[in-house]
């Protein structure tokens, strides 16, 4: 079975990169309130399918600045104050790098059999536990809310979120794994691959 990188043209990927972008803008900027941030989901999902040459050096950079506009434009809306804009802020940046590299790092060893559901699942929850610990950890020795409390309260006090990130995360990407498979194995796709 191909990899990722080698079986999707230049301009699927720059599709694929609209959608991630629209859906970032929609859940992330809080368009619809019952819909969770799949921000976390987008940087694993950015990782795995936006890997030609040209684009694997600028899509976490523009997908990250994307991230960060919308971020500005919601807090301004908000009245310019939010509790989690603090100076630990850039500890966004190696956070959701960690997404977009368990994403790309499965792109590498991509299969559709048992064995490539077990490592998709299992980069999806590396990332998913790097990127809490990097933000969380961020968060508390940067955001200046936290003098008062241990190491071991704070990481007691988060750890209870950590579940519902994964559920989020698990849910954006299982379905993004099934609209994949849907699409790599319809007619049109399989014509496609004939003729190349």
């Amino acid at each position: 079975m191909n990899t990722a990188k080698n079986s999707i043209s230049t301009k699927t990927q720059l599709i694929i990169g609209g959608v991630l972008l629209a859906l970032m803008v929609v859940t992330r900027g809080n368009l619809f309130s019952h819909m969770a941030d799949a921000s976390w989901a987008i940087f694993f999902m950015v990782g795995f399918y936006l890997r030609g040459d040209s684009l694997k050096k600028l899509a976490f950079p523009l997908f990250f600045l994307a991230a960060f506009v919308i971020d500005l434009i919601v807090i301004d809306a908000q009245g310019g104050v939010h509790y989690c804009f603090t100076p630990s802020y850039p500890f966004l940046i190696p956070a959701y790098a960690a997404m977009w590299f368990a994403g790309s790092w499965f792109a590498n060893k991509y299969q559709e059999n048992a064995r490539g559901l077990a490592t998709f699942v299992a980069s999806a929850t590396a990332g998913v536990a790097v990127c809490f610990l990097i933000s969380n950890a961020g968060f508390y020795l940067f955001a200046g809310k936290f003098e008062e409390m241990s190491v071991a309260q704070y990481a007691s006090s988060v750890a209870q979120y950590l579940p519902g990130y994964m559920k989020t995360t698990a849910i954006y990407l299982g379905f993004a794994a099934i609209v994949h498979l849907l699409i790599t194995h319809s007619p049109a796709a399989n014509k496609e691959q004939a003729h190349s």
